[in-house]
């Protein structure tokens, strides 16, 4: 993740209101609670899709009115505005990070979400509460089938590559693939699948494929995006595994070698396997 400050556009005042037609919407704003240096932040966009990507993960979908649409909406309000630019995050996300977690509670889970260490939201998901594809309130992990054309068994209360790799469709599913996206990908479905060669036709090959192309397309519309690639990942992938450290650290390191600034995509493929591998972690030491 880029660890630099938001920028304003040039031409835009140094500090503005906090409230009014040009002022910022601040974390403050949106989190009444949050106090400190984290409420005069405005929110940027990439904020927001790190944190539908870390929501995707344990819920298995974006909460509806929750800490991450809410911010959806504040960054929106501040890229009009022109306060940050469409792939900005402030540093609070890009240095501390976003968290969700969950800890089991009689008849279900407490489910709590972080900015930068401070928690922004907080409620009761029921087990009845439980949806096909979200994450399992009684059993902690993601309600999952066979999975993989081998039919593997993985342990299913762990988050997957393939999971991951799908939080990351939701999160950031509208930004072109890039070449640095790209090789996430190839690195998350090796680590997946333990073969050293892309798997013909599978997701590797797309989005290298889909990077190729997009390189030379004139207009952003005609980009293949990472939600057409990524999108039922788990079931393109011929074999999946719970991520791990390692493994986000392999993704992490591809990707940030093949982007021009040496940072990893905000909400992108490393951003969402460091999430996965981190819960995962969190589960294990719950379950003790």
């Amino acid at each position: 993740m880029s660890q630099e400050q938001p920028r304003r556009p040039s031409g835009q005042p140094q500090k503005q209101a906090a409230s009014g037609e040009h002022g910022a919407v601040r974390y403050g704003d949106v989190f009444p609670k949050v106090s400190g240096g984290l409420a005069e932040k405005p929110v940027a966009p990439q904020d927001a899709a790190t944190m539908q990507s870390a929501e995707s993960l344990v819920l298995g979908q974006t909460l509806r009115g929750g800490p991450a649409a809410a911010m959806q909406s504040a960054a929106t309000a501040n890229e009009r505005k022109g306060v940050v630019g469409h792939d900005q995050a402030t540093d609070a996300t890009a240095v501390q990070g976003v968290t969700v977690s969950e800890t089991r509670v009689p008849g279900g889970r407490l489910v709590t979400e972080f900015v930068a260490g401070l928690a922004v939201g907080q409620y009761l998901a029921r087990d009845d509460d439980a949806t096909a594809g979200g994450r399992g309130a009684g059993s902690g992990g993601a309600a999952r089938g066979g999975g993989g054309a081998a039919g593997m068994m993985v342990d299913t209360t762990k988050v997957t590559i393939g999971e991951a790799l799908e939080a990351t469709a939701l999160a950031a599913g509208d930004e072109p693939v890039e070449r640095s996206d790209a090789a996430a990908i190839q690195a998350a479905e090796a680590r997946a699948t333990g073969l050293d060669a892309n798997v013909p036709g599978g997701l590797a090959a797309q989005a290298q494929s889909a990077a190729a192309a997009n390189a030379w397309a004139a207009r952003d519309q005609d980009k293949t995006t990472l939600g057409d690639v990524l999108a039922d990942a788990t079931a393109k992938l011929v074999a999946d595994k719970p991520v791990e450290s390692g493994d986000a650290l392999r993704v992490a390191g591809a990707e940030n070698r093949n982007k021009g600034d040496g940072t990893a995509r905000p909400g992108g493929v490393a951003a969402s396997l460091a999430a996965a591998a981190r819960l995962n972690r969190d589960e294990a030491v719950w379950d003790q």
